[in-house]
């Protein structure tokens, strides 16, 4: 199925590695086959890692990135889910980090994204963040 995305004026974007940016006016790019693609806004730059949530966010959106070098990430994606799980006792959080490591062992990174986002969501409204770097609207449209 076509992945369609509606793009912004000088929206930025990762299409399998690549940095891609819109023109100056709305547009829409229709992918009609598999690559990773991630918004700007979704898209967790090093400097931003800077909490639990985020440090298992982060191997994973640069598994997604780069499956090619998924083996380089995995070990600190599974470090640090494993000490976020050992503190964390909400059992729909603990959920979220059973979806997010179960799709990171199938090569689902896109959906382990999404599961390790809801963790970032969970973080952020119990230190009274407002708002947690990435979009909490993040489809693709």
């Amino acid at each position: 199925m076509p992945l369609k995305l509606s793009l912004k004026p000088g929206e930025r974007f990762v299409l399998n590695g690549a940095v891609v940016q819109n023109g100056d006016k709305r547009g829409v790019l229709i992918l009609q086959n598999k690559a990773s693609v991630l918004r700007e806004k979704d898209i967790l730059q090093p400097e931003d890692v800077n909490s639990p949530a985020r440090r298992i966010y982060f191997p994973v959106m640069m598994m997604y990135l780069d499956e090619g070098s998924a083996e380089k990430f995995y070990d600190e994606f599974a470090q640090r889910l494993t000490e976020f799980m050992g503190v964390i006792k909400n059992p729909e959080v603990l959920a979220h980090c059973v979806a997010a490591s179960r799709h990171v062992m199938a090569r689902e990174y896109y959906k382990g994204l999404l599961a390790a986002r809801k963790l970032i969501e969970y973080e952020d409204e119990r230190l009274g963040h407002g708002a947690s770097g990435l979009s909490a609207d993040s489809s693709a449209d």
